[in-house]
């Protein structure tokens, strides 16, 4: 499944939640399945820097694919993190760097966040395209 099908699922699947607040509610309520990062994950190279919050993401490649995963301190920092790990793992390298695709402002969330939280989360998309931009050998 192609980044912007990937989207346009996520859209599907929250659309049935008109305010924005519901919507950020459920994918907090979603994030709460995914386990947490490890002590051993939590490391500075794993940091995302430009976040208020603390936030941690581990990337890998595993036959040809990106992987990533996130966590962070804030509740809803770390919802909103999972969902962008969970949404880019699975892709190409090629794939990520060729989509503009941010499922963050498709789904409208963004714009419900103080610019800290927008902040933060522009610099945690940007670790996972700079990921793909130089993916392991």
């Amino acid at each position: 499944m192609s980044l912007a099908e990937k989207q346009q699922q996520l859209i599907d699947d929250l659309s049935m939640l008109d305010d924005p607040q519901e919507r950020l509610g459920a994918v907090v309520d979603r994030a709460k399945r995914a386990p947490p990062l490890s002590a051993a994950e939590r490391t500075d190279s794993n940091r995302v820097r430009g976040c208020v919050s603390v936030v941690w993401v581990t990337s890998g490649l595993r036959d040809g694919r990106c992987y990533f995963r996130g966590d962070a301190e804030s509740p809803v920092v770390r919802g909103l993190l999972v969902l962008l790990c969970d949404f880019f793992s699975g892709a190409t390298p090629a794939e990520i760097r060729a989509s503009p695709v941010d499922p963050l402002e498709a789904l409208g969330l963004m714009r419900h966040l103080s610019p800290t939280r927008r902040n933060g989360l522009g610099s945690a998309l940007a670790v996972i395209r700079a990921f793909a931009e130089n993916p392991p050998a």
